[in-house]
């Protein structure tokens, strides 16, 4: 028997209201608050019911909508589109080449893949929703499920109704379905040995830690006078070591520095202390650099003391709703403290408060809650443990993941996981970034757990991942590329009358190229990365050739780029790198001199590049925020061989840096002056 298909009533409607506050009245700045009972539960009945309100959630619901399933889309809160309509709008891609169905449609929709306003991606989720007549049930959370054998029956929310359908997926970022419904999942790291890896567990590298030596204690040099907020007494634990500790959470900030700016607030839980490990730091660099990003949009993490609560999220994906509200607030009071401090504080050099106070919250974002954004980043929750387990042999092309239902391609990425003292030093630990070669294959098999425990249940947000692999997974959009392949697997088990583990892969991949999702990497799209356009011939030195110094990092998140990938600054130890490029030129001329980067919301305005020619010196402060590829930077006379040169460095800039390739061109135009 085909499945009733449901049209939607009044009823549904009403229920996927708000029900507890108004259409234009709001929780304020808040995780989770009490929902009233509703007077007459009700037990709404689909085909699919899809939980959680990320990108991944809200693919999925469309996708089973379109292909004629009666769906619901169950959401904890009152917005939906996750960290997509949450700040995060400097969209992590990994290789753009790799994104393919609704991700794809969705970014057409708002109209540019980075850079947008958060508004406009949750508009242009709920229009995507919309258009599928897919049900919304705001402010319905999770209380618990019923089930008959291997199968969800029911998942009854807290208000008191309940939702019962033929398949289920879990699209939250905690997992909280997933374990409501008793399937095996994993919290924190697992040890190197566990999946044969090699950047699992504990990981102590040079990434967004502290550039100078920190004393951790009190009174400096004194450990029995304690230690300063935010230091763990934890000992170091051996390199690969798992544990349960989960990177680092923060909030995306859509920041603006327009004449009506809401200023940053001083959060009710203040607290100074939390800021003294951060000002010691500030008085130890020689050059105290800012401790975050800080431009127009989309803000982030950057540094060794940043947004970036280090440890404060632990208990995060086991917590109830409202320990995780206490978490929440305690993130709440963190990073806005971080940011009155930085702004306000007296000990804080005034350049420095200055610009912090030149910027602000947006007056015509995140209204509802004073221009602070609503969505806590929760980069890592449980992960399940399917019938597939994704790991780093598989990020790294050693192990091809069979019955692709989508590709991956960012770095190996885990932010920091604790604060620890070494050698009597504040140092962070848990950073990584490790770059993937090439895109690669996600396997069906990591959506669905194992079908004895739960047979109509897929996790495309939560899957079965290792937590380095799922580090490089976790985009938000690859969550939406899961989630359509989800969406579709749902509806095909229901129509083949089958558990979500036996879903025919033929159709499902038929279905799923129909539908453009782009499953197997064409290693002719491995130079797409180049520019589109290219300067004339001539001598080319890579980041690789040149002389670096400093802590550069390598990524190839964001094309165009030479080679396999460019260097970045990473936005930290300012004034203290540089990369020079030396060619070694045929013969004296004239020569036109191209610089290469990749642009993006969070690059520098001020880079400053010096040019050593054959009459001198020369000073250019270009910006890689608003123009990329080839660009002509600088033309002059340069002496045959290795006498010339270019020189990057990050003094003083207000982003990230790049330093990639730069090509010298001959011509016979006259040297600028």
């Amino acid at each position: 028997m085909k499945p009733i298909r449901f049209r939607f009533s009044v009823l549904a409607v009403l229920l996927s209201a708000p029900v507890l506050y108004a259409a234009n009245d709001s929780p304020g700045l808040r995780y989770y608050y009490p929902v009233p009972s509703v007077k007459a539960p009700q037990v709404v009945e689909a085909d699919v019911c899809v939980y959680g309100g990320t990108p991944g959630g809200v693919t999925a619901a469309v996708q089973a909508a379109r292909m004629g399933m009666k769906t619901v889309f169950v959401v904890f809160g009152k917005h939906v589109g996750g960290m997509t309509s949450g700040g995060l709008t400097a969209t992590d891609t990994g290789n753009e080449k790799a994104l393919g169905g609704m991700a794809t449609e969705f970014y057409r929709r708002v109209g540019k893949l980075r850079g947008f306003r958060p508004s406009e991606a949750e508009a242009a989720f709920r229009a995507l929703l919309k258009d599928a007549s897919v049900t919304i049930y705001f402010e319905h959370r999770l209380k618990d499920v019923t089930k008959d054998g291997n199968k969800i029956a029911t998942l009854r929310a807290e208000n008191g109704n309940a939702f019962k359908a033929r398949v289920f997926v879990d699209a939250s970022y905690e997992g909280d379905l997933l374990a409501a419904a008793g399937v095996s999942f994993h919290v924190g790291r697992e040890d190197n040995a566990k999946y044969g890896e090699a950047h699992n567990g504990v990981f102590l590298g040079p990434f967004h830690n502290f550039n100078v030596k920190v004393d951790p204690y009190k009174v400096e040099g004194k450990a029995d006078s304690g230690l300063l907020w935010g230091v763990s007494a934890a000992a170091p634990s051996k390199q690969g070591q798992g544990d349960a500790k989960v990177q680092a959470y923060n909030f995306r900030m859509w920041l603006t520095d327009a004449a009506d700016r809401l200023p940053f607030p001083k959060p009710a839980g203040y607290d100074r202390e939390h800021y003294a490990l951060l000002l010691r730091y500030l008085q130890k660099q020689p050059k105290p650099i800012l401790p975050f990003q800080l431009n127009r949009g989309d803000c982030n993490n950057s540094g060794g003391f940043s947004t970036d609560y280090i440890g404060g999220a632990d208990a995060w994906p086991l917590a109830d709703n409202t320990a995780r509200e206490n978490i929440y607030q305690d993130h709440v009071n963190y990073q806005q403290g971080l940011m009155w401090f930085m702004g306000n504080d007296p000990e804080v050099p005034e350049d420095m408060r200055s610009k912090v106070r030149a910027f602000g919250l947006p007056k015509d974002e995140f209204q509802e809650t004073g221009g602070w954004p609503h969505e806590l980043y929760v980069r890592e929750g449980r992960r399940t443990v399917g019938a597939y387990v994704m790991t780093e042999a598989n990020c790294a092309g050693e192990v091809e993941a069979e019955n692709s239902v989508g590709l991956a391609s960012y770095t190996m990425d885990s932010h920091n996981c604790q604060r620890i003292v070494i050698d009597g030093a504040a140092r962070n630990e848990g950073d990584v970034q490790i770059r993937v070669p090439r895109p690669y294959p996600v396997s069906y098999s990591s959506l669905t757990p194992k079908e004895e425990e739960c047979a109509n249940l897929l996790v495309p947000v939560c899957l079965s991942a290792s937590h380095i692999a799922y580090g490089s997974i976790r985009m938000e959009p690859v969550y939406m590329i899961l989630g359509q392949s989800a969406g579709t697997a749902a509806a095909l088990a229901i129509d083949g009358k089958t558990s979500v583990q036996r879903v025919n892969y033929a159709k499902l991949r038929e279905r799923l190229l129909a539908d453009k999702q782009i499953l197997k990497w064409d290693a002719k799209l491995d130079d797409k990365h180049l520019p589109a356009v290219q300067p004339p011939p001539g001598v080319e030195v890579r980041h690789d050739k040149a002389e670096v110094k400093g802590d550069w990092q390598q990524s190839g998140a964001i094309p165009p780029f030479a080679g396999d990938g460019y260097l970045h600054d990473g936005n930290s130890d300012k004034g203290k790198k540089s990369v020079r490029f030396t060619p070694d030129l045929p013969e004296e001329g004239v020569y036109d001199v191209y610089l290469l980067w990749s642009s993006a919301p969070n690059r520098a305005t001020n880079v400053p590049v010096e040019f050593v020619h054959a009459g001198g010196t020369a000073k250019v402060s270009v910006s890689q925020r608003d123009k990329g590829g080839w660009v002509k930077v600088f033309t002059g006379k340069f002496k045959a061989g290795r006498d010339g040169g270019v020189t990057i460095r990050n003094d003083g800039t207000d982003g990230y840096v790049i330093a990639d390739s730069v090509r010298w061109v001959k011509t016979e135009k006259r040297p600028e002056k």
